[in-house]
């Protein structure tokens, strides 16, 4: 028979168990066996629920009984009945994936209870005041996850018998009154359903089981997979536990606390706790928590027990965990653990320090840190100096807690619907929410920043935003928000009040907790000692060298300040566009003849040699590959009949001149056009005068004490005489150059790779090209026949009906144009063994892309200079994850 449940006791978290348990049911096992006070129980395993969903919603063979015997199990353990009136099992019902998503599954608890039972439990615990209140929270849970009752229905009669009583918290509300809420909610399923609340404790948890594997695939859930780039076909665990009751009185409690700080990373003791309470009370910023350590003052045995939680749970697991608690009748008991969400910041300094601390080592330090978080380390900062004019212009708003840190900056936005539309038009927005909630996961997803009226430092808010690396103000008591108007007020110091209504801009510091009114400017961060400690650290393991795609002195400079080893790609057709250059283009594309051509390529060539002289200098002693004229000429003039016109004018030539021409450099398809290579081959001096600009600066800088390493790249090669014909032309200009001024450098010529017969046909290209760099950006366009400026309109709806898994022109396709990638790699080098090969595509930085270069043996990548240090660390990673995986093969 296969097993499909599982006693916490059976198991340890291992790889594997965590995609059989899922990472919650894996680490209950755990903590279960190292001895820690966790409440007994079992996991139902992922597999069941693939099952459930194969079968069309129907649980597999076998299931039922394992899930009746596992609750025998533990009425065993806990000397408990489930259903039985006199001595109560409660228990809860959790999901659990096999990598963790906050607040995106169901949850319900305090299952088992029904209008007998509930008079057992009151009696049994001596507090019907927590009996009633557990069992309001059930029918409440219950009827929104398993029955799908708007959960609106139930929070207005809670609000309403409130403000009855005149009273602001449910801690206020006595036993009556939770009473009379029971029969309310009652009453609202009657009506929703047209049936009673079911009272059978066996029928309860089988539909709560259903609903949890349901949740797998809600639309919060399929969005968090999406925006996290997880697995669909994983399912989840549900994991079936003995209740234990923080909201028995004031000797009971829940909480949420962090082994370290997940915002900044320091070694400290983070969390919350409310007492009295259930765990969702926290997690959902119902109430506003107090921070942990305040819990020495309350219950000092219990902080004490804490204290140890910490250090061992951080021992086992050599990690920053995340955990949630429960105090009952002031004993501690652990719900879960898991590795903690963190921001970049607080993900460098906790693996820096673990690694000084000796709990790991600089490998699992570089490993333990995810490339693309980095990014966030990136984000620009709020201008200290303009913050400070704000502030003392009386613009300071309200302060919150500093929930994720970062800067925001944009309009207000009261749901998160017009967040995510917003967003898709470009426009920078700040989610304004009273609480966020799981549905929420879009527009939290689409916003620069999220403010909460409501909500502690471990709230739904404040864990999503930082697992985003989104910057986040939670718990701003001061603001009180009015979602269905669309306005928020603020209560200043000495009783001001400030409206503030959808469409204003507002700034965010995530790191201080200050809403500030209107827009200030920001500042490239500056990057800590830990980020140079790590980035020094991954450098030591890794084989790939990173360059950058930088078109000005000032680019590569910033690249270079991220550990840049060159220019991978400088586009020299960016620096046609400035002032006086665009005329003299514009001038050359208008000239009747080849000497008119030259003479506006003259006026050219001096903006050219200058720039070039420039991004020399800013990388002396690296390489830098130039990539001659690529785009179609038609880029070059206007399109609009009054921008024609006044064109006309500046130039002096009758607007029907310029509206021919324009005609005649019109493409039916220009990406497949009259560019590139083709375009040199046919004006052969645009090449003559950029190759002369090149080398001019490089014999200039050499002169000057630069160390260059010009290499001239030939853009869209498809057949290997295309490179030759142009090949001779520039090596006859570099040489002559080198002639002219007795400076003697040396050079390479190579060619970019984006068309596929110049991948199939790579062993002929290198016999003339030096070099080979895949512009997979076009690559990936030709091999799928895709306009890359086209694929927003169809390539989503691909990835969301899985015909692609991912969009192509944002992570490499492996299969296609990774195999186009391998057949170049192999057959250029059969030719000329030292060819070096690198990327330059936008694929260059994104860091599964990056460990595909490793892979295939590329030289370098080349990514634009802010995710330099993404692509060090994903190529670090890459080594050692492959010199891992030589080791496995060899035990």
């Amino acid at each position: 028979m296969k097993q499909y449940v599982f006693q916490f006791d059976e198991n340890r978290a291992t790889p594997e168990t965590i995609i059989l348990l899922g990472n919650k049911g894996a680490h209950l096992a755990e903590m279960t066996s190292i001895g820690l006070p966790v409440p007994p129980g079992f996991t139902i395993s992922t597999e069941a629920c693939v099952k459930y969903y194969d079968a069309g919603k129907k649980w597999p063979m076998h299931l039922k009984e394992q899930v009746r015997s596992a609750i025998g199990e533990t009425e065993t353990r806990t000397g408990k009945r489930f259903g039985d009136s006199a001595n109560p099992l409660l228990v809860s019902v959790r999901s659990g994936s096999y990598v963790s998503m906050p607040g995106m599954m169901d949850t319900v608890l305090n299952l088992g209870l029904n209008d007998e039972v509930v008079k057992g439990f009151a009696k049994r615990t001596g507090n019907e005041r927590g009996a009633y209140d557990s069992y309001r929270r059930f029918i409440q849970m219950f009827g929104d996850v398993v029955q799908k009752i708007d959960i609106a229905r139930f929070e207005h009669e809670l609000e309403r018998i409130k403000e009855t009583k005149g009273v602001e918290y449910d801690t206020d509300l006595d036993a009556d009154d939770f009473k009379s809420l029971v029969r309310t909610y009652q009453r609202i399923v009657r009506e929703e359903t047209g049936k009673d609340f079911p009272a059978d404790p066996q029928l309860q948890l089988e539909l709560a089981i259903s609903a949890v594997f349901e949740s797998w695939n809600t639309p919060r859930a399929v969005s968090y997979r999406r925006i996290n780039a997880l697995r669909d076909d994983a399912g989840t665990g549900v994991n079936v536990q003995a209740m234990v009751f923080g909201n028995m009185g004031e000797d009971c409690g829940t909480g949420v606390s962090f082994t370290r700080n997940p915002s900044t990373g320091v070694k400290e003791h983070y969390g919350e706790y409310l007492m009295n309470a259930q765990g969702e009370d926290v997690v959902a910023g119902i109430r506003t928590p107090k921070p942990i350590d305040t819990l020495k003052e309350v219950m000092p045995g219990v902080y004490e027990e804490l204290l140890k939680v910490y250090d061992l749970l951080e021992r086992h697991y050599k990690d920053m965990q995340d955990f949630e608690f429960t105090i009952e009748r002031g004993r501690l008991y652990l719900l879960q653990t898991r590795n903690g969400k963190r921001t970049a910041h607080a993900a460098v300094r906790i693996a820096v320090d673990m690694a000084r601390e000796g709990l790991i080592d600089e490998k699992t330090a570089v490993m333990r840190v995810k490339p693309e978080d980095l990014d966030q380390l990136l984000h620009k900062q709020l201008d200290p100096v303009a913050k400070e004019e704000a502030l003392d212009g009386g613009r300071l708003l309200a302060k919150g807690l500093p929930a994720s840190p970062g800067a925001a900056v944009g309009e207000v936005v009261f749901s998160a619907e017009r967040a995510h539309l917003l967003a898709q038009e470009k426009r920078r927005v700040i989610l304004v929410r009273t609480e966020t909630s799981p549905e929420d996961i879009e527009g939290m997803h689409a916003a620069q920043g999220i403010l909460t009226s409501r909500g502690g430092m471990t709230s739904h808010a404040a864990v999503v935003a930082r697992g985003m690396g989104t910057c986040c103000v939670a718990g701003c008591g001061d603001i009180a928000v009015d979602e269905r108007r669309g306005v928020l007020v603020a209560r200043r110091k000495g009783g001001e009040k400030v409206t503030v209504k959808a469409g204003d801009f507002i700034t965010l510091d995530g790191s201080t907790g200050e809403v500030i009114r209107g827009k200030i400017p920001t500042v490239d961060p500056e990057l800590s000692g830990d980020f140079g400690t790590l980035m020094g650290w991954a450098d030591s393991h890794r084989r790939l060298k990173v360059r950058t795609n930088a078109d000005t002195p000032h680019d590569a400079e910033v690249a270079r300040g991220f550990g840049a080893e060159g220019i991978g790609l400088c586009r020299t057709e960016h620096m046609f566009f400035e002032g006086e250059r665009i005329k003299a283009v514009r001038e050359m594309i208008l000239a009747g003849s080849v000497d008119e051509r030259k003479k506006a390529l003259g006026k050219l060539l001096p903006y050219q040699r200058e720039d070039f002289e420039g991004i020399f200098t800013a990388m002396d002693g690296l390489p830098v590959t130039i990539r001659l004229l690529d785009p179609p000429l038609h880029e070059f003039l206007p399109q609009e009949e009054k921008d024609i016109a006044e064109l006309a004018r500046e130039m002096d030539v009758p607007v029907e001149t310029l509206r021919r021409k324009i005609g005649e450099l019109q493409e039916t398809n220009p990406m497949l056009g009259h560019r590139g290579c083709r375009l040199a081959i046919t004006y052969p001096e645009v090449c003559e005068m950029q190759t002369r600009a090149i080398m001019e600066a490089a014999c200039a800088q050499h002169e000057a004490g630069v160390t260059v390493h010009p290499e001239i790249m030939i853009p869209l090669v498809g057949h290997v005489n295309e490179i030759k014909v142009l090949k001779e032309i520039v090596t006859k200009v570099a040489d002559l150059v080198i002639g002219e001024t007795g400076i003697k450098v040396a050079y390479r010529i190579g060619t970019m790779i984006e068309v596929p017969r110049g991948a199939i046909t790579a062993d002929k290209v290198a016999e003339e090209a030096e070099f080979f760099s895949f512009g997979t950006n076009d690559l990936t366009q030709m091999t799928y026949g895709f306009s890359r400026d086209d694929v927003g309109k169809f390539v989503p709806e691909y990835v969301e009906k899985k015909i692609l898994p991912v969009d192509p022109f944002q992570v490499l396709d492996q299969e296609g144009v990774g195999e186009l990638v391998r057949i170049a790699v192999e057959k250029g080098r059969r030719t000329r063994k030292d060819l070096k090969i690198g990327i330059c595509g936008e694929h260059g930085g994104e860091p599964a892309s990056v460990g595909f270069c490793h892979g295939a043996g590329l030289d370098y990548v080349s990514c634009s200079p802010f995710r330099v240090p993404i692509a060090r660390l994903a190529a670090a990673q890459a080594a050692l994850k492959e010199k891992e995986e030589e080791k496995g093969k060899r035990r």
